[in-house]
């Protein structure tokens, strides 16, 4: 069994699909672009659109009943790889105990020139 999950302190989907979807206690987020949910747009700059795009993450996990701690995995695309070391800064401050597994890779062109954008799965918290 599959259930669906859409976040509303997150931004709204770009494209014709949900924010998570929760399978066998496991949470597979959508990616997550810096978008400022209130107005859709995105910040300037990749500091600050990767600041959004994890707080925009944390908000999906909320809602599907998990958050940033029980992470085990995520994939970060980067509109551009010489931002790898402004991005991994940032990514620190949001994973602090243990750091999930992770990929990182240059896409050629993210939606609504995105800088960054993060997806994640992690498992549902107990209780």
């Amino acid at each position: 069994m599959k259930k669906s999950i859409n976040a509303p302190k997150a931004p709204a989907a770009v494209g014709p699909y949900v924010h998570a979807v929760e399978a066998g206690g496991l949470i597979f987020t959508s990616g997550q672009l810096g978008l400022i949910p209130e107005s859709g747009t995105l910040p300037e700059g990749v500091e600050a659109q990767t600041h959004q795009s994890l707080k925009n993450l944390a908000a999906v996990l909320e809602a599907a009943g998990s958050d940033l701690e029980h992470v085990v995995k995520t994939n970060v695309f980067l509109n551009d790889i010489n931002d790898f070391a402004k991005v991994n800064e940032i990514y620190a401050q949001y994973f602090l105990n243990e750091a999930p597994a992770r990929s990182c890779v240059q896409a050629a062109r993210l939606p609504k020139e995105g800088l960054v954008e993060i997806e994640a799965i992690a498992v549902k918290k107990e209780g």
